[in-house]
């Protein structure tokens, strides 16, 4: 079967699996953090009138990224940064009013594990969420029939029924796009990717207070929970909290895995503020967990500058070797995603579940978000089946195909977008997507 056939099967099979996780109880465990995203609209055109206004006689290739920013310089050289480069990343800002008074915007959620939530939303499959910022902005834009959390009381319930607990923590979301041009003073820089700098004001998630309830109700009803996410312990700082919260999550496991031996462990990595927090964590969590999935910078980072193995993230057979490489020095136990805006791949032993399949509908999940700027309906997920393969994700394929990981391997083109609308989320209903098929 070609993969564009195999596209459409995967959707037209798309209502009787998730009618069947309805009528089963069957829901993925989405944790751990959620935040308030303030979209910010951007555009280059007016950072290029603040360029000229606040710092007009210095080089855009000489500007760096902030540690934190607090003035509008730090501001401004972390942008031109990010957008110069093309790529994604996390910055602390201090100064939010700096930030709220240069855009425009609206709300949006932010969170690996709620946006997966989201994204499975869409089309209609329930998923349970554990929160962190638990505002009333939150849990307004998470009210859906779709999503639900555990409340204090332990019972399973909607968004609307949650009353605040923790303090509120904006991200303020800046997405750029390929072929934008930035000025200062007769010098130019062309934006060659499109991407999202995410502006941090850190509060309760530098924390992650974790929910009892959440994974009480986890640990009793484990039959009904088919897989368990684990993410977002990116912003933690305090070595010591982190081994708190890693101890419990990997205490949790054992009694998710005891009571339903059949579940999925599935943990997202991400942009972490700390590189010793990162290897604590993957070191700590790593042979606890079913799969660990990343996107390609994540898999550069940790490979090339964490651990200083060499991997060439335009080599796909080099990237599946440091899947490989990965999952053997963290101890995962069955294997490795690594997904990217051209193609998805998982690397590892087989699984009872139809994981090509589920790399299907991450793509799809994915690309409807990039498409539309939201999490995409049935209806929206349909167009992007007219859409064409990227052309690297088929090269790639075809590479995979033809090594002598064919096996071991299984990937996933891409259908292609060259100038989506949205890059922040994207990688977040990727994961909502997957895990459809466990």
């Amino acid at each position: 079967m070609d993969l564009k056939q195999k596209y459409i099967e995967a959707y037209e099979d798309l209502d009787r699996l998730v009618q069947a996780r309805i009528s089963g109880e069957r829901y993925p465990a989405m944790g751990y953090t959620s935040n308030l995203d303030l979209l910010c609209d951007f555009k280059t055109e007016r950072l290029n009138r603040l360029l000229e206004e606040h710092i007009p006689g210095v080089q855009l290739s000489k500007m760096k990224a902030a540690p934190k920013i607090r003035t509008m310089q730090d501001l401004l050289e972390t942008m031109v940064y990010y957008c110069s480069n093309g790529i994604g990343g996390e910055a602390d800002v201090e100064n939010v009013e700096l930030v709220k008074e240069l855009f425009d915007f609206k709300y949006g959620m932010g969170g690996t594990a709620v946006q997966a939530a989201l994204a499975l939303s869409g089309v209609g499959c329930p998923s349970i969420v554990h929160l962190t910022d638990d505002s009333k902005e939150v849990c307004d834009i998470l009210e859906t029939p779709w999503v639900y959390t555990v409340s204090r009381e332990g019972r399973l319930v909607h968004t609307d029924e949650i009353r605040q607990t923790q303090e509120q923590e904006p991200h303020f979301i800046i997405q750029f796009k390929k072929g934008d041009k930035i000025c200062l003073g007769g010098q130019e820089v062309v934006i060659p990717c499109s991407n999202r700098l995410i502006l941090t004001k850190i509060t309760v998630n530098e924390f992650v207070p974790f929910s009892k309830p959440y994974f009480q109700w986890i640990e009793q009803n484990a039959r009904k929970v088919s897989s368990n996410v684990l993410s977002s312990f990116n912003a933690l700082l305090d070595p010591e909290l982190l081994k708190e919260r890693l101890g419990y999550t990997k205490q949790h496991i054992e009694k998710y895995r005891k009571n339903n031996p059949e579940g999925i462990v599935f943990f997202e990595d991400a942009h972490f503020h700390s590189i010793d927090v990162k290897k604590l964590c993957l070191e700590t969590v790593g042979e606890s967990v079913d799969i660990l999935s990343m996107n390609e910078e994540e898999l550069n980072h940790t490979l090339n500058e964490m651990y200083h193995l060499d991997v060439h993230v335009d080599d796909i057979l080099s990237c599946v070797e440091g899947a490989k490489s990965i999952r053997s020095m963290f101890g995962v136990r069955r294997g490795v995603i690594i997904h990217t805006k051209d193609y998805s791949m998982y690397v590892g032993e087989p699984l009872k579940a139809d994981i090509e399949k589920g790399l299907i509908y991450g793509n799809l999940l994915a690309t409807a978000k990039a498409k539309h700027g939201w999490y995409g309906t049935k209806e929206q997920i349909k167009e992007v089946l007219e859409f064409g393969f990227s052309d690297r994700g088929v090269k790639n394929f075809q590479a995979v195909q033809e090594s002598k990981y064919a096996g071991e391997a299984v990937l996933v083109p891409s259908k292609y977008i060259d100038k989506p609308r949205y890059t922040i989320g994207l990688g977040d209903s990727f994961v909502g997507g997957v895990q459809m098929c466990f």
